[in-house]
Order: structure tokens, then C-alpha cells, then sequence
């Protein structure tokens, strides 16, 4: 099943969620995510890259891109399409084909966090400690057991999830 996190500048939290869920155990073979936004910043904002080699995951080919590459009619076909930030997912999205599952599980975005480079990176780190959490618990779903509304409301209430 592929997964698409949206972000409006696709530079951390949209980006760590795609790394995160690609490079967990209980994902491989069974979900493969990307990661995009509405205004892509162009870049990965370099704390998320180190948080990534600090928890020795991948990072290779990972770039901030637009939403639009995801709608043509040649991108992988995406199951579900979850945005992790309040203001992408109150923007008009483009069409997904193959009606893919949609829910929200916004978090606070780490990059706009001022204060001290610790806090930063504090910041980055809690964000993606939370991502792995609704990951897991994503991940852990029994999909063959759920109808399709089960299943989009079982998706649903991961957003819901403390931070």
C-alpha cells in the first residue's frame, strides 16, 4: 500500500513521516510512503537530515516536492493520503486517483520553533517520536479484517492520538 504524507513545504514533518514509515520494520513489504507539499520550501530543512543520521535512517533521494507529481496520471497510485500539518490540510487538494483513504494527524511544525539550537532539534526530535508513535499504530492496523469505513475511521483517530 502506498502512502503519501502531505506538508505545505514538504522540508520536515511530511518528510520525516515518509523516511520514518519506510525504514520501520513492521512497514517493509507491506507500505512504501512518500512525502510532498502544497508550496515545497525546495529543500529539506537540515535538522530533519541530521535527526535522520542521528536514527541512522535513510535519507537518500529524499526532497521537498510539489503535491502535483503525485496527481499525474503516471505517479504511483496512492491507498492513502494523510496530511500532518493544520494549513495543508485545510488547502484544496488535487485530485488523487484511485479514491485513496484521507485523514489528518497534524503536529506542531518543528521548523518554526524559535529558540535555541537545542530546542530546535528538541523540537524535531518530538515530532518525529510522535510521527513514529501514529506510524506504529498505523502500521499495526488490521487491514484485512476492516471494511474500507472502518479502516478510514481507525486512520482518522491516529491523528487524534496525544502528542
Amino acid at each position: 500500500m502506498n502512502l503519501l504524507f502531505l506538508c505545505t513545504g514538504n522540508s520536515a514533518r511530511s518528510i520525516l513521516a515518509e523516511a520514518i514509515t519506510n525504514s520501520l520494520t513492521i512497514s517493509k513489504g507491506r507500505f512504501r510512503a512518500f512525502s510532498a507539499g502544497s508550496h515545497p520550501k525546495g529543500a529539506v530543512h537540515a535538522f530533519a537530515l541530521d535527526l535522520l543520521r542521528q536514527l541512522r535512517l535513510p535519507a537518500a533521494g529524499l526532497r521537498s516536492k510539489s503535491w502535483d507529481e503525485f496527481a499525474r496520471p503516471d505517479a504511483p497510485r496512492m491507498d492513502f493520503v494523510i496530511s500532518v500539518c493544520d494549513q495543508a490540510a485545510g488547502e484544496q487538494c488535487p485530485f488523487w486517483p484511485g479514491q485513496p483513504m484521507t485523514a489528518h494527524w497534524g503536529m506542531p511544525d518543528p521548523a518554526a520553533v524559535e529558540g535555541s539550537e537545542e530546542q530546535k532539534r528538541r523540537a524535531f526530535s518530538d515530532t518525529a517520536n510522535m510521527l513514529r508513535r501514529r506510524i506504529e499504530l498505523f502500521a499495526s492496523l488490521p487491514f484485512e479484517k476492516l471494511d474500507r469505513l472502518a479502516l478510514q475511521g481507525k486512520v482518522r483517530d491516529i491523528g487524534k492520538t496525544p502528542q
